[in-house]
C-alpha cells in the first residue's frame, strides 16, 4: 500500500496519465501514439515504465490492439478524474486571469434539448458571454462515467430510479415532461387519429426512433403497444441524440418518441408534429445529477441557478 501510495503521489507525471487515458481510448499503440504526438515504440517505453512503478500489468497487449486490466481500469479512471480536475483547473486560473468566468461541462439527454438547457445556457450568457459551456449528448450509460471521473459537472436529463446511487446528488426540475409520438409534417399518419381512433397497425409497422432499451421511456412505449395489443415497432433506431433522432425522423419519414418539449420545439421550426395519439404513461421527473461530496464550481452553481430559474419560468407559464 505504501508502494502504490508513492507512486500515485509522487511518481505518476502528467505524460503518464495522457497515455493511460490514450491508450484506453484508442485501445491501440500506434493510433494512441499518432494521437499524442509520439512514436510507436516511445509509447511502448512508457507504458512499460508505468507498469514497472506499479508493479502491475495495466494493459494486455496482443495483435488486436491493447485492452486494459482489471489494474489497468482502475488506474484509468484515476488518470481521467486527475486530468479532469486539472483541465478545470487550468480553465479556472485562466478564466480569473482575464475576467471570464470559469467553463462548465454539462451532459445533456435528449429531454433536456433544446427546451430547458438551451433556455438555461442562453441566460447564463446574458449574465456572462464569456463562461465557457461545453455540452455532451447522450444517455446515463455514456454520461454518468464521466460525470463520476470529473469530466462532467452535471447532468440535465430524466431522473431514471434504476440509475439511482449513494454517490448521486439529485434536483428536480419539471415532473410534467410528458412523452409523444412525432413525426414530419406531410407523414401520412399525420391523419391518424383524426376521426377519433388510433391505427395501432399503423403505428406498429412505421420506423421509429426510440430512446435506448434500458430508459424508462422505451420500456414504457413497449407496455402501451402491448396494452393496445400489438406487438412494439421491429424497424427501430435506437439513439440518445437529439440530432439522430431529427435526421431520421426528416429523411427517412420515421416516428420519434420524444419528450413533448422536444416535440414543441420542432414544432415551431416547421420541423415536426405531434401525433394526436394519447400516451399515458407515467415517466421519472427531469432535473440535475451532480456528484455528491463534489463542489460546484462558480460556473457550474451559476448553471444550475439558471436551470432552476427557467424551470420555474415555465411552471409559472404553465399555470398561467
Amino acid at each position: 500500500m505504501l508502494h502504490l501510495d508513492r507512486v500515485l503521489r509522487s511518481n505518476l507525471k502528467l505524460r503518464h496519465l495522457q497515455l493511460l487515458v490514450a491508450l484506453d481510448q484508442f485501445r491501440h499503440l500506434g493510433r494512441a501514439a499518432e494521437f499524442l504526438s509520439l512514436t510507436q515504440p516511445a509509447v511502448s517505453k512508457t507504458l512499460a515504465e508505468i507498469e514497472r512503478l506499479f508493479g502491475l500489468a495495466l494493459f494486455n497487449r496482443s495483435t488486436r490492439g491493447t485492452e486494459p486490466t482489471d489494474y489497468g481500469q482502475t488506474v484509468v479512471r484515476f488518470a481521467r478524474a486527475v486530468l479532469a480536475e486539472y483541465d478545470r483547473t487550468q480553465d479556472d486560473i485562466a478564466a480569473i486571469a482575464s475576467g471570464a468566468a470559469g467553463r462548465v461541462s454539462v451532459g445533456a439527454m435528449v429531454v433536456a434539448m433544446p427546451e430547458l438547457l438551451t433556455r438555461a445556457v442562453v441566460r447564463l450568457k446574458a449574465q456572462s458571454s464569456q463562461t465557457r459551456v461545453v455540452i455532451e449528448e447522450g444517455d446515463l450509460t455514456r454520461l454518468l462515467p464521466r460525470l463520476r471521473v470529473g469530466e462532467l459537472d452535471l447532468i440535465v436529463g430524466r431522473l431514471e430510479p434504476g440509475y439511482a446511487a449513494p454517490d448521486l446528488r439529485t434536483e428536480v426540475l419539471r415532473v410534467d415532461e410528458p412523452m409523444v409520438i412525432a413525426c414530419r409534417p406531410d407523414h401520412a399518419l399525420t391523419r391518424c387519429g383524426a376521426d377519433g381512433a388510433t391505427d395501432w397497425d399503423a403505428l406498429a409497422a412505421a420506423p421509429w426512433v426510440v430512446p435506448p432499451a434500458w430508459a424508462s421511456s422505451r420500456v414504457k412505449l413497449n407496455q402501451l403497444f402491448y396494452r393496445h395489443g400489438r406487438h412494439p415497432p421491429t424497424d427501430l433506431i435506437e439513439s440518445a441524440s437529439f440530432l439522430v433522432t431529427l435526421t431520421f425522423l426528416r429523411e427517412r419519414g420515421a416516428l420519434a418518441f420524444v419528450a413533448r418539449g422536444v416535440a414543441q420545439a420542432l414544432e415551431r421550426e416547421g420541423l415536426a408534429v405531434a401525433l394526436p395519439v394519447a400516451v399515458p404513461i407515467e415517466l421519472p421527473p427531469v432535473g440535475i445529477i451532480t456528484l455528491a461530496g463534489r463542489e460546484l464550481t462558480p460556473a457550474s452553481g451559476q448553471m444550475v441557478a439558471c436551470l432552476r430559474a427557467v424551470a420555474q419560468d415555465a411552471g409559472l407559464a404553465a399555470a398561467g
